[in-house]
């Protein structure tokens, strides 16, 4: 059986505080496709690794 690399998952709400946005935000985020997540039951979880490359994408060029 090959193994898995470590990743490390984090929960809506751990991310929301990361990010300093709303559980919506980050649930907007993940349906909308921009947040990778993987569902388990009725949450979701999100990879560490995405959250990281989410915040050092270049924000939208307002003006």
């Amino acid at each position: 059986m090959p193994e898995l690399p470590d990743v490390r998952f984090l929960t809506v709400a751990e991310v929301a505080e990361i990010m300093r946005v709303s559980k919506m935000t980050v649930y907007r985020l993940v349906h909308s496709g921009e947040l990778p997540a993987v569902r388990f039951g009725r949450s979701y979880r999100v990879p560490e690794s995405a959250v990281t490359d989410a915040l050092q994408r270049p924000i939208a060029d307002v003006g």
